[in-house]
């Protein structure tokens, strides 16, 4: 090989190497795959064999106008710094948005002690049979975890509960409750803030129970 093909074969050589090294460079620049939020609800809940020795009672699907529609982040609050902002976990979601989550645990104990129908279901009974059974209507106005400081927290869940009795006139309001829970989150992070949560749902819903039996259902 003369002087004048060496010298390209280097320069060819020098060039490719470029090309490689600025390929592989390209290639590690990509950005990572995004991870996949993990999804969370309440667990299997309750195992307790129904006795269904009170009244029927009709459930409202639970409204929540101060969360976001449809939302199903994991939120929390930081109170020692501004318990104003909620702020959404990026890799936390609930598995259906709230409100159905906390309607179903409510739905699965006030069903031990009682036949619990939806309000569309009890609107038709009460065109057929008579008046209908009273129907309760429930509004979560919070559903976070809260931060006292940045290694102890608590979930907590406010919800108003309100009892009616359907008339010819409309609606008669019978009773109205409003119920805070909170219960302290095992670890200050999504997991523990679920935790906390769904104990909290648990602890209210014993609590709206036994206030649902003081008013007569």
């Amino acid at each position: 090989m003369d002087k004048r093909a060496a010298r390209a074969y280097g320069i060819s050589a020098r060039c490719l190497f470029g090309l490689v090294f600025l390929a592989l460079g390209a290639c590690s620049a990509l950005p990572d795959k995004p991870l996949r939020a993990v999804q969370y609800d309440f667990g299997p809940g309750t195992t307790v064999v129904a006795t269904g020795n009170l009244p029927p009672l009709a459930l409202a699907d639970v409204d929540a106008p101060g969360l976001a529609d449809g939302g199903t982040a994991v939120l929390y609050r930081l109170g020692y710094a501004d318990a104003q902002q909620l702020r959404p976990y990026t890799q936390a979601r609930w598995s259906v948005p709230p409100a159905q989550l906390v309607g179903q645990r409510l739905r699965d104990v006030l069903g031990q002690r009682r036949a619990v129908l939806g309000a569309n279901d009890s609107a038709a009974l009460a065109r057929t049979t008579g008046p209908g059974p009273r129907l309760l209507r429930l509004e979560l106005q919070e559903f976070t975890q809260v931060f006292q400081s940045p290694a102890a927290s608590t979930g907590l869940v406010r919800l108003r509960a309100t009892l009616v009795e359907s008339t010819l006139l409309g609606d008669r309001l019978l009773a109205q409750r409003s119920f805070s829970v909170q219960r302290p989150a095992p670890s200050a992070d999504a997991p523990g803030g679920v935790r906390a949560l769904a104990a909290a749902t648990d602890a209210l819903a014993q609590e709206l129970d036994a206030w649902l039996e003081t008013v007569g259902r």
